[in-house]
Protein backbone atom coordinates (compact mmCIF):
# COMPACT_ATOMS: atom_id res chain seq x y z
CA UNK A 1 0.00 0.00 0.00
CA UNK A 2 1.51 2.95 -1.20
CA UNK A 3 1.63 6.24 1.55
CA UNK A 4 0.39 9.76 1.20
CA UNK A 5 3.50 10.62 3.18
CA UNK A 6 7.06 11.10 2.50
CA UNK A 7 8.15 9.15 5.90
CA UNK A 8 9.49 5.80 5.86
CA UNK A 9 8.05 3.07 8.69
CA UNK A 10 9.68 3.52 11.73
CA UNK A 11 10.79 7.14 11.55
CA UNK A 12 9.95 9.72 14.05
CA UNK A 13 7.05 12.09 13.37
CA UNK A 14 8.44 15.30 15.10
CA UNK A 15 11.84 16.38 16.11
CA UNK A 16 13.26 18.17 19.00
CA UNK A 17 14.46 22.11 18.66
CA UNK A 18 17.89 21.61 18.86
CA UNK A 19 17.13 19.03 16.20
CA UNK A 20 15.14 21.31 14.17
CA UNK A 21 17.50 23.48 14.34
CA UNK A 22 20.63 21.46 12.99
CA UNK A 23 18.68 20.72 10.31
CA UNK A 24 18.47 24.54 9.52
CA UNK A 25 21.91 25.09 9.64
CA UNK A 26 20.78 28.01 12.66
CA UNK A 27 21.87 27.41 16.90
CA UNK A 28 19.83 25.66 19.31
CA UNK A 29 18.98 29.60 20.78
CA UNK A 30 17.89 30.43 17.21
CA UNK A 31 16.08 27.94 17.29
CA UNK A 32 13.97 28.33 20.51
CA UNK A 33 13.98 32.29 19.69
CA UNK A 34 11.73 31.44 15.93
CA UNK A 35 9.80 29.62 18.55
CA UNK A 36 8.77 32.25 20.72
CA UNK A 37 8.25 34.02 17.52
CA UNK A 38 5.81 31.94 15.96
CA UNK A 39 8.07 31.30 13.04
CA UNK A 40 8.48 27.51 13.94
CA UNK A 41 5.38 25.27 14.34
CA UNK A 42 5.85 23.50 17.77
CA UNK A 43 4.04 20.89 19.31
CA UNK A 44 3.87 21.03 22.90
CA UNK A 45 4.13 17.91 25.21
CA UNK A 46 3.59 18.32 29.10
CA UNK A 47 4.55 21.47 30.36
CA UNK A 48 7.72 22.29 29.09
CA UNK A 49 8.32 19.69 25.85
CA UNK A 50 8.41 21.19 22.67
CA UNK A 51 8.37 19.25 19.40
CA UNK A 52 8.76 20.23 15.80
CA UNK A 53 6.20 17.96 13.27
CA UNK A 54 8.31 17.06 10.39
CA UNK A 55 5.60 17.54 7.89
CA UNK A 56 4.71 20.98 9.29
CA UNK A 57 8.75 21.66 9.08
CA UNK A 58 9.23 20.50 5.59
CA UNK A 59 5.88 22.16 4.44
CA UNK A 60 7.23 25.61 6.14
CA UNK A 61 10.43 25.31 4.12
CA UNK A 62 8.36 24.55 0.49
CA UNK A 63 6.71 27.67 1.15
CA UNK A 64 9.25 29.46 1.97
CA UNK A 65 11.55 28.37 -0.97
CA UNK A 66 8.24 29.05 -3.58
CA UNK A 67 7.56 32.66 -1.78
CA UNK A 68 11.96 33.39 -2.71
CA UNK A 69 11.77 31.83 -6.15
CA UNK A 70 11.34 34.06 -9.08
Amino acid sequence: MARKDNLEPGETLCISVAAAARMLGISRNTGYEMVRLGQLPTIRCGHRRLLIPKAALLKMLEETKAKNSP
